[in-house]
């Protein structure tokens, strides 16, 4: 049986892409990916994060990484967004079994599922959506360290054109001291890099108005 694992990082930052991965390999796999000590990335390191995702790319049938940019985030639903996503990483590995991290809650998990299934119209695909997926399936594990790599990487390569702002995350203080300072300089903040629509912009307007 192929099963397709599928989580994302950057949900909540501020600065940077929504990163979603699907990895594809099959269910025997699993015992593999927890013997390499696969888990939710969160609970990993930095650079155990790096090291499992080149051993995983090498090791699983198949994968992929999509990006949401800001101005999508902006633009769109994140939960639409992410269902779109999710249902282009399906279609492009094809498998019998999709798992993956849902970001609602209560009766709101059986509706994201069944938004995702009947799309595929087949009575043969399974849709395994959990809260906390990340942590309960190793090919959903693997899906969030690749994300969480990739996502990384992207943020790296934004800094060489700003500075550091750290995580991209609102609760990071270098990040939040970076939208400051940018504000206060441009009277504006980098839109090409920023989700216009937080909250934690609208924080830093109004102490500059007050």
């Amino acid at each position: 049986m192929k099963i397709l694992g599928i989580d994302e990082a950057g949900r909540g930052c501020v600065i940077g892409p929504m990163v979603f991965c699907g990895v594809l390999c099959n269910i025997d796999d699993n015992r593999q990916l927890l013997a390499m000590g696969v888990r939710d990335s969160k609970e990993l390191t930095r650079g155990k994060r790096e090291k499992l995702a080149g051993q995983l790319i090498k090791m699983v049938s198949g994968w992929t990484v999509l990006e949401i940019q800001p101005h999508e985030i902006d633009s769109e639903n994140i939960n639409k967004l992410g269902i779109k996503k999710i249902i282009e990483l399906i279609s492009k590995h094809k498998p019998d079994r999709v798992y993956l991290d849902v970001p609602v809650s209560g009766r709101g998990i059986k509706r994201y599922n069944s938004n995702i299934k009947n799309y595929f119209n087949s009575t043969k695909l399974e849709v395994i959506g959990e809260n906390n997926a990340d942590k309960n399936y190793p090919v959903v594990s693997a899906a969030s360290i690749i994300a969480k790599v990739h996502r990384d990487n992207v943020i790296e390569k934004i800094k060489e054109s700003y500075e550091d702002f750290g995580s991209g995350y609102p609760s990071d203080w270098k990040t939040t001291d970076f939208l400051r300072k940018y504000y206060d300089s441009n009277g504006r903040f980098p839109e090409e890099i920023v989700r216009m629509k937080w909250k934690t912009l609208d924080g830093i307007r109004q102490k500059e108005l007050f």
